[in-house]
């Protein structure tokens, strides 16, 4: 069996797997919560200390690091599925809330005309992103500031279910 094993390898019989003392290793670890890469006069000393070739330091360093990224790995990759698991469940929530909603069948808030208090049509509408006011184009006078007169069971079933404040109502005489 050792003539397979070594005519395999070149002739070389096997390495060992290096076994360290606890205290090797307790010293190592320390090195480690220090610093995480060292530099060749650390690797040296360090390797002296533990009575180690400075080659297994560096490779124990390596190993090190690369457990401690798996392991920083596993901890993102738990937290990830945790927050996807909440946001998914949140997602479901918001959607029976908006199918609640489409089932309430609540019509768009009504504008009424400053002048006659007569409801607009919505397609003459429009909300001026600056101010935030509702304006309405008269098709011989321009752009016209309104009032917003919404009714109030509509305006306060949306901003209850939808979280927003219900649109308040703004004087026409102010400037945009």
């Amino acid at each position: 069996m050792e003539d397979e094993e070594e005519s395999s390898n070149g002739g070389v019989p096997p390495r060992k797997k290096l076994r360290l003392t606890k205290e090797q290793s307790r010293l190592l670890e320390e090195s480690f919560r220090q610093n995480h890469t060292l530099n060749p006069r650390q690797k040296e000393a360090l390797a002296m200390e533990l009575k180690l070739r400075p080659r297994q330091v560096e490779v124990w360093f390596q190993n090190r690091r690369a457990r401690s990224k798996l392991k920083q790995t596993e901890m993102e990759c738990e937290y990830l599925k945790r927050w996807f698991g909440s946001l998914t469940e949140q997602n479901r929530r918001l959607q029976r809330e908006v199918e609640e909603l489409r089932a309430m069948k609540v019509g768009p808030p009504t504008v009424l005309s400053p002048h006659s208090c007569e409801p607009l049509p919505a397609s003459t509408l429009t909300m001026c992103p600056r101010c935030e006011r509702v304006t309405t184009t008269a098709t011989d006078k321009g752009p016209t500031q309104i009032t917003a007169a919404i009714s109030t069971t509509a305006a306060t079933a949306l901003s209850s279910k939808v979280g927003t404040p219900a649109l308040q109502s703004r004087s026409s005489s102010a400037a945009c």
